[in-house]
């Protein structure tokens, strides 16, 4: 996996860190700004994730292993995703991480990064859509 290629991007959020938390790991509040994505796993270190949909009448499965998980500040994963048009083979995995950071008794700073793009086009696209999913994030935890 090389992970020089990356994107990262951090929100603040007007919430304690174990309602943050929940939105990111909560597969019913996973599929609101994963676009209906149904998310599969126990978020236990070594444990497969699968996630899986229909995008533009296109069904998908796409696939990972949870790497770290320390409830309410870190949580990260490999991914691979069927629409990056690469083979399913270690060096064509992401890495995906989860940062949260107590600002606050209920402010936290959340920050996403993804590593492992192939292209400044895969890049450029997650980058693109970043600041709209940590919007509906930052929605869901401080409506919770």
């Amino acid at each position: 996996m090389d992970l020089n290629l990356k994107v990262s991007a951090n929100i603040e959020i007007n919430t304690p860190t174990n309602k943050i938390w929940d939105v990111l790991t909560n597969p019913e509040k996973i599929k609101i700004y994963l676009f209906g994505t149904e998310t599969i796993t126990d978020w236990k270190v070594g444990s497969n994730i699968i996630f899986k949909g229909e995008y533009k009448g296109n069904k998908y499965q796409d696939k990972g292993v949870v790497l770290e998980n320390k409830p309410n500040q870190l949580l990260s994963y490999s991914y691979w995703s069927g629409f990056s048009g690469l083979e399913d083979k270690p060096e064509n995995y992401f890495r995906v991480t989860y940062m949260l950071e107590d600002i606050s008794e209920n402010k936290t700073l959340f920050t996403w990064k993804q590593e492992g793009f192939k292209s400044e086009d895969g890049k450029k696209h997650s980058e693109k859509g970043l600041p709209e999913m940590l919007k509906q994030i930052r929605k869901i935890a401080e409506e919770a």
